[in-house]
């Protein structure tokens, strides 16, 4: 009989080598994920859809050999549609809605053995870097149940976290994998663009802000998990360029003298909270006493237009959103279905001219040469992931009277992952560090575009340089 203890020791690579070797049967690792989950999630609210019928009976019957066959997994609410399953986005307006097909993405996870237990919190339409959707509740930091888990992949982070699943899917428009990261002191990765499908239903979105894969608690799961589901679908409108190996070789390779560049300051000016720089000056320190070639600089980065163009894309595919979410239930939309957050968003967004949106993406992209320019000099770019720890819940609060203010308010929570969403450029949160109140705070390496591999590397030494795995927050065993 597998103890919640050992359970919650695994990651989905040794839980997969544990099944294959018939050590553990996938139906005991379903029921362990259950059982700590009904225990954990009254005081987190990090799944909000339980699937446990579906999973137990996946689980009893005949897997795919894939390389996680009986590992149980999460799905975020949000992005990815599971045939017969709710799919509520954290909406009311999507509250009965059950799609009647897998995405390319869930197919390929299923393909892969991962028995999918659950979906997880988000915030409405995962519009904030926050998991506090009215429609479920807050979803709570591990760490600290009175703080964000981040978002908009919290319910996601704060599950790992927790030891609910060892891996959970998570996706990123504007740092959505990489804020819980480094919220709940997991690694998060956001691939290259076009790396992950997005079909059948989308080629891309938001014009190619949104990445899908992971939160994990070890850089091989990442790794492993990246080889099952990346690749091109049919009919993708591009697709990022294939990698030299299999990613799961990269961890434990030897990522040579890496050229790592290092900044402090954030393109748009906002002020970083202390506990984030002395993250970023330790990381630099660890990678330098690791033998690379570390120096402080930055690209030129206009922040303004870099912040203005974004919320244009930001703001026309949160109404692009809407209005496909109407026609998906067939009802129109309107202010009472939404929280005025969203509903704010979505005016501003229906206001945009299809010109404004054409010459904010030429700007975005613009921004997204001066970058690799940058990379022509650099193999890694390190930045703060967040402008500041964990912050409690609540801080994203917007009164009826100033909907946008979260919105606002999250400019200087999040001034550096956006970056990555306007460049298409893979993107890792690696938790490195935690500050006195015992909170984690994650540093940000950019790679450039198409190489995960380098990344993979890098995070493979950091992990054995300073582990993080035994790390456990306080809900949790």
């Amino acid at each position: 009989m597998l103890k919640l203890e050992e359970f919650t020791s695994l990651d989905a690579t040794a839980m997969a080598e544990r099944v294959r070797k018939k050590e553990i049967q996938a139906k005991e690792l379903v029921e362990a994920a259950i059982a700590w989950i009904e225990r954990l999630n009254p005081s987190l609210n990090a799944v909000v859809t339980p699937m446990y019928e579906q999973a137990r009976s996946a689980a009893s019957g005949q897997l795919p050999a894939g390389p996680f066959s009986g590992v149980p997994f999460l799905l975020k609410d949000l992005g990815a549609p599971c045939a017969g399953v709710r799919m509520t986005m954290a909406s009311a307006s999507m509250r009965d809605f059950v799609p009647d097909h897998d995405s390319e993405l869930v197919a390929r996870l299923k393909r892969a053995g991962l028995v999918i237990i659950g979906k997880t919190n988000t915030p409405e339409l995962g519009i904030l870097p926050t998991t506090e959707p009215l429609l479920f509740g807050p979803c709570r930091n591990p760490w600290d149940i009175q703080r964000t888990p981040g978002g908009s992949s919290g319910g996601s982070a704060a599950a790992v976290a927790a030891r609910f699943v060892p891996m959970a899917h998570a996706n990123d428009g504007g740092g959505s994998i990489r804020i819980p990261a480094s919220c709940c002191g997991l690694f998060g990765l956001k691939p290259t663009r076009g790396r992950n499908p997005l079909g059948p239903d989308f080629g891309d979105i938001f014009s190619g802000l949104v990445a899908d894969h992971a939160v994990t608690r070890s850089v091989r799961d990442s790794a492993a998990l990246l080889d099952a589901t990346a690749g091109p679908d049919v009919g993708d409108p591009y697709w990022a360029p294939p990698p030299a190996r299999p990613f799961l070789l990269e961890v434990g390779a030897d990522p040579g003298r890496l050229r790592i560049a290092f900044t402090t300051a954030s393109a748009t000016g906002v002020q970083v909270h202390a506990d984030c720089l002395s993250a970023v000056r330790e990381a630099a320190t660890l990678c330098a006493n690791l033998g690379h070639e570390v120096a402080e600089d930055s690209p030129a980065i206009n922040g303004e237009l870099l912040t203005r163009s974004f919320m244009v894309l930001w703001s026309g595919g949160c109404a692009w959103t809407i209005d496909g979410l109407s026609l998906a239930v067939k009802r129109a939309p309107s202010r009472d279905q939404f929280e005025p957050l969203t509903w704010a968003l979505y005016e501003m967004g229906r206001q945009q001219s299809a010109s404004a949106f054409l010459l904010s993406l030429t700007l975005l992209q613009r921004i997204s040469r001066e970058v690799a320019r940058f990379f022509l000099k650099y193999d890694v770019w390190l930045t703060p992931t967040l402008g500041e720890p964990p912050v409690a819940l609540g801080t994203f609060d917007s009164p009826a009277q100033d909907p946008l203010r979260g919105l606002r308010r999250a400019e200087s929570f999040v001034p550096f992952t956006p970056i990555c969403n306007a460049t298409g450029q893979p993107a890792m949160s690696v938790p490195l560090f935690w500050n006195e109140q015992g909170l984690p705070v994650g540093v940000h390496f950019i790679g450039r575009f198409g190489d995960e591999a380098t990344l993979f590397r890098l995070a493979a030494q950091l992990e054995s340089a300073r582990p993080w795995a035994g790390r456990r927050p306080p809900a949790s065993p």
